[in-house]
C-alpha cells in the first residue's frame, strides 16, 4: 500500500526570498491589509532578448503578475518601485496600460531614475511619487537597427510618439504641449534632443503627483485600502 508523504509548506521567509530573486517582487501581509510590490528596473526587455550582463525587466514576467494581483482576493494594493533607463516602447506601454486599468489601489515610486518609457510607467498608477534625488528623461522616440529613410518611417515615428503623449497626459496633470516641448528640447542634452527633470520639477510640471519616499507610498496605499473598505 502506497503511503502519501506529508507536504510541508515552505517558510514564509524562504518563499519571499525566492519571489524576490526570481520575479523581483514580494507580497507583504499586515493585519487586515496585503500589499504586493513589484520592481521595474534596468532596461525594459521587449520582444528581443537583451545581453546577459544587462539588468532587465521582462514584460512577460510583469504582465501576468499584474493580472494575478488584480484578480486575487488576497491582495489589496500594488506598489511599483521604478528605477529604469527605459527600453522597449511596446512592452513599456503594455505594462503601463495594465497598471492604469487596475481597479485596486496602485502607487508608483520613482527612485534613482524613471527615464524614457519609464515616464509613462511612472504616471500609470493612481498615485505617483518621486524621490527628491530622482530624475526623469523625456525624449523623442528612438529606434535601433536599420531605418528606412522614407516619409512612412517618420509618419510611424509620429504615431508612436502620439501614443506616448496621449498616455502621459491622460494619466497625469501635465499639458500635452508642455510635454512635447520637453520632449523636443534642443538646448539641454549635449548629444541628444530632450529634457532631464528632477523630482521637484516633475511635481511642479504636473507630471508626478508628489515628492516623497517609501513611507509616503505605503501611507497612500493603506489609506486607500481603508477608504475602499469603509465605502463598501
Amino acid at each position: 500500500m502506497e503511503t502519501k508523504k506529508e507536504v510541508i509548506p515552505p517558510e514564509e521567509g524562504i518563499y519571499q526570498k525566492d519571489q524576490i530573486e526570481d520575479m523581483g517582487s514580494v507580497t507583504v501581509e499586515n493585519p487586515g491589509r496585503t500589499i504586493h510590490c513589484i520592481t521595474i528596473v534596468g532596461q525594459i526587455e521587449g520582444h528581443q532578448i537583451l545581453a546577459e550582463n544587462m539588468k532587465t525587466t521582462k514584460y512577460e514576467h510583469v504582465m501576468p503578475q499584474l493580472a494575478a494581483i488584480e484578480e486575487s482576493p488576497e491582495i489589496d494594493g500594488l506598489l511599483v518601485l521604478l528605477n529604469t533607463v527605459g527600453g522597449d516602447i511596446e512592452a513599456g506601454l503594455g505594462i503601463g496600460e495594465l497598471i492604469a486599468s487596475m481597479e485596486k489601489p496602485t502607487v508608483s515610486l520613482v527612485l534613482g531614475g524613471g527615464h524614457s518609457i519609464g515616464v509613462p510607467l511612472a504616471v500609470a498608477a493612481k498615485r505617483s511619487i518621486i524621490a527628491p534625488s530622482a530624475t526623469m528623461t523625456i525624449h523623442p522616440v528612438r529606434l535601433t537597427g536599420v531605418v528606412i529613410g522614407a516619409p512612412q518611417t517618420y509618419h510611424y515615428f509620429g504615431r508612436i510618439q502620439d501614443r506616448i503623449v496621449q498616455f502621459v497626459t491622460k494619466n497625469s496633470r501635465i499639458e500635452g504641449e508642455k510635454f512635447l516641448e520637453l520632449m523636443l528640447n534642443t538646448g539641454e542634452l549635449a548629444a541628444d534632443v530632450g529634457s532631464v527633470i528632477d523630482g521637484e520639477e516633475a511635481v511642479e510640471l504636473g507630471l508626478i503627483d508628489q515628492l516623497g519616499g517609501l513611507s509616503d507610498a505605503l501611507a497612500y496605499l493603506h489609506g486607500e485600502i481603508k477608504r475602499r473598505r469603509e465605502s463598501g
